[in-house]
């Protein structure tokens, strides 16, 4: 899964690149992006490990891509910057939160940003099929491209009013016509309030929610100057600024389950482990996950719900007994922090 920091110049997208994956931006990256991964610490996860006390115990990864600052009043430049994260799974919207409290505006006006690419790269298409249809091909072919010429104009005219992709009402059908122009306006996303020294602890604003429900933020600056410091010195710091805890993690988490991701875990003697999925996922995919052999030659999962696990003491066996290590097929809908031990044919 691949996260893409967006944001105008100026809002600290590289200082948030640093402090989620502690990679140090490098200047010779900036025009083409610079990606590092973070852990998706899992709090569940940590538990069963303490408990389990297994040889190993490996997080879900995110890869965060830092992309070029996009410029006010610069839309041709900023649809070539924002070229760079079409491949992304999601983006976070980096706001300044240290110099400007009109969040809500901010937002807006990167989703006009948004929304002129995705224009440009649809009308682009346009004139294309339009010469297409003017030479002689077999009716099948032509009722193709007429169709796709419908649906390209129709995108095009919803842009053109200011409606983004994700709220146009494209069937199954018609948005695996539009995958291959990767549109920024349906990629899922969340906001991130680059906060100052202060203002950290304040409420978001209800303007800034109603427009992105995922929404947080986090002092990113000063947790870095924080952790630099000694571990009595920190403490006398985070008293001082009213700094009660890093928020650090709860970011990464946000990022992951804000554009529809979920977890499953492994556990055992020699590793436990997260395993991250879509939401909705089929347990036949989730195997697929782990290694393309156990989707291939699945034949069943047995299940063990988080809560079950937790009241059973950790304990596989202790659940079993109790009747709640279940057996599933392959559409079983995995759910969040599900325990899965698949099993699959030799």
């Amino acid at each position: 899964m691949k996260m893409g920091l967006v944001g105008f110049a100026g809002t600290g997208k590289s200082t948030v690149f640093e402090w989620l994956t502690g990679e140090k931006p490098d200047p010779s990256k900036v025009q083409q992006g610079q990606t590092a991964m973070a852990d998706v610490p899992d709090e569940r996860l940590a538990k069963i490990a303490s408990i389990l006390k297994p040889k190993k115990t490996t997080y879900t990864k995110v890869a965060v891509l830092d992309t070029p600052g996009l410029m006010v009043g610069e839309q041709k430049d900023n649809a070539r910057r924002l070229g760079v994260i079409r491949e992304a799974n999601g983006m976070v919207i980096v706001l300044d939160g240290f110099s400007r409290t009109d969040f809500a505006d901010q937002l807006k006006k990167f989703r006009e940003e948004l929304l002129f690419a995705d224009l440009e790269v649809v009308s682009n298409r346009v004139p294309k099929v339009v010469a297409g249809l003017k030479k002689a091909k077999p009716a099948k072919e032509r009722e193709a491209d007429e169709a796709e010429l419908a649906l390209l104009q129709r995108v095009v005219a919803a842009f053109e009013a200011g409606t983004p992709a994700s709220a146009i009402g494209l069937t199954a059908d018609e948005d695996k016509a539009l995958r291959s122009f990767q549109l920024l306006t349906l990629k899922p996303e969340i906001a991130f309030v680059n906060r100052g020294d202060s203002g950290f602890n304040d409420p978001l604003p209800a303007d800034l929610l109603a427009l992105e429900p995922h929404t947080v933020q986090a002092p990113v600056k000063l947790e870095n100057e924080l952790l630099a410091l000694g571990d009595e010195d920190r403490a006398t710091f985070m008293a001082d600024l009213g700094v009660t805890e890093f928020r650090r993690d709860a970011t990464v988490r946000a990022m992951f389950y804000g554009v529809g991701r979920e977890a499953f875990f492994t556990v055992g003697e020699d590793e436990c482990r997260t395993w991250s999925i879509p939401k909705g996922c089929e347990a036949v995919e989730a195997a697929g996950c782990i290694h393309k052999d156990l989707s291939e030659k699945f034949v069943r999962v047995n299940v063990i719900g988080y809560d079950d696990f937790v009241a059973c003491h950790y304990s596989e066996k202790e659940a079993k007994t109790k009747g709640l290590n279940r057996t599933e097929g392959k559409t079983y809908v995995v759910k969040d922090a599900d325990i899965l031990h698949i099993l699959a044919s030799s």
